[in-house]
Formats: structure tokens, sequence, C-alpha cells
């Protein structure tokens, strides 16, 4: 399974954000012929002001971005990894989204963001995720090509419960979709991509947004990476908007999951 990694530089500009987003799918296709094209976390708009985030979500199925997604994966017969997006929620607020699209179109799973960043970075720039976004409860995988794929977002990251949870239910593959900021990005994203994959002995993508974003004020750290079962990064880009490919090793993913049972070691529930 050829996997394309899309990094973005999203903006408060839904727009120019599909458009460029399209592209680089486009492209990574007519490339590459992956298998699977993953984005990054809020790939249709990032950044703006609360009101601005709840006025760029869409309702799911009905919203033009679901449409465009189904298409797309429909018309390339590629699983479409969509990324992140604001989904109109119940009570006024949104939810970070995560839809994800088979080789036909249909929808093959929808993931609501569990863990919300709210947080004063240590250069005091402020992140209120809580301030638009509502939470989601349902833990997510998906199964296509007979791979059992789980869903996660950016700041569950730092949550390894969830991760746990996502192995017991079967992953091999663990998607991240993120917008790591530049502050924790530097220090924390490699050191935790890394940890998740080697206690999960999953194959771990962490597909993020890079550069900055709101009139320069926010940044983003990028450095989208593939990480395999034993914990070793085996694709990165670079600081800039594109794409790099990776493959998955099934046979040795099962080697090192037999060398190291640790599933069956566990004592701690």
């Amino acid at each position: 399974m050829k996997t394309a990694l899309i990094q973005m530089n999203s903006q408060n500009d839904k727009e120019a954000n599909i458009r460029d987003g399209i592209a680089l799918i486009e492209r990574a296709v007519a490339e590459e012929k992956p298998d699977m094209v993953v984005l990054p976390e809020m790939w249709t708009f990032h950044g703006g002001t609360a009101q601005d985030r709840r006025d760029a979500a869409e309702r799911v199925p009905d919203g033009p971005v679901y449409g465009k997604m189904a298409d797309l994966a429909a018309k390339h017969g590629i699983i479409l990894h969509a990324g992140s997006m604001l989904e109109v929620a119940s009570n006024g607020k949104v939810h970070n989204t995560t839809l994800v699209f088979g080789r036909d179109g249909s929808q093959l799973a929808l993931y609501r963001k569990i863990h919300l960043f709210d947080i004063v970075a240590p250069d005091g720039t402020k992140y209120l995720e809580s301030e638009a976004v509502e939470p989601g409860r349902d833990i997510v995988t998906y199964e296509v090509d007979g791979i059992t794929v789980g869903c996660a977002i950016c700041y569950d990251i730092r949550f390894p419960e969830l991760f746990r949870r996502l192995r017991d239910a079967g992953a091999q593959v663990i998607v991240l979709p993120a917008a790591f900021t530049l502050m924790t990005g530097k220090d924390h994203w490699e050191v935790l991509a890394r940890a998740r994959a080697i206690e999960t002995q999953t194959y771990f993508l962490a597909v993020g947004q890079v550069g900055t974003y709101d009139g320069g004020k926010k940044a983003t750290w990028g450095h989208t990476m593939a990480i395999e079962p034993w914990g070793a990064v085996v694709a990165q880009m670079p600081d800039r908007v594109g794409y790099v490919c990776t493959r998955f090793d099934w046979e040795s993913q099962a080697r090192i999951r037999q060398n190291v049972p640790i599933q069956t070691h566990r004592v701690l529930d």
C-alpha cells in the first residue's frame, strides 16, 4: 500500500485551501500513483477567530468538501484520508473531523477529535481550541485492503491510552493529521510520534501543516513523517509544502510483534 502524505500551509481562506489541497492530491496521484493519500489537520481552514471557524464549518455529508473528496477518491481509485475539517456540531460549536473515503468514493470512517488543544505556548501565544470546538467521544478504526487503520488528530498524540485502544482494536496503521505548533513541535513532535509507533507496533503516519498562518502571528512545525513499527523514521518532509511517499512492510511488522510480543505482556489495563 503506497501512501502519499501531503504537507500544507493552510490559511483562513477556505476556497484557496481547497484548491491547493486538490492540486496537491492530483499532483501526488499523477507523479506517484499511490494507493492512499493523507491530508493534514484543518486543511480546509486554519486560523481565524472562533466565529470564523464556525462560519467555515460544513454539515456532513451535505457539504461541498465532502462531495469533492468523495469524487476525488472515486476518480483516482484511491483511499483518501482527508486530514481534518470543521464540521457543524449540534450545540453551536464545530467538530474537528476526519473523513475517510474508499476507492469507490464511499465513506469509510468519520472521527471527531477527542482531546482539545487549550494551552498558552512558551512564547505566550494562546491556542484555545475549545472556544469553537466540541470534542468527539468515539474511538474509530476502518478496514481497507484487509488492513485496519486507526484514526487520531494532532493533540491526541499526547494521550497514549487512545493509541493503546486503537491497537486493541487491531490497528496496523495509525494516521494522525496535525497542525503542531512550532514551539511544541521542535521538541515534542518526533519524540511523541516515534513513541506512539513503538508502543503500538504500528506504522504511524504523522501528517502536518507547515509554516506561518494568521498573518504570520502563529507557526506550525511541519516535519510530516512516516514511522515504522520499530520506531525508525522512514520518510520525512522538509520545511515546505508538498508530499512524501512511504510503503508498508507487513512481514516486518509481523516479525516485530512476534519478537517483542508486548500485547501479550500487559499487566495494567
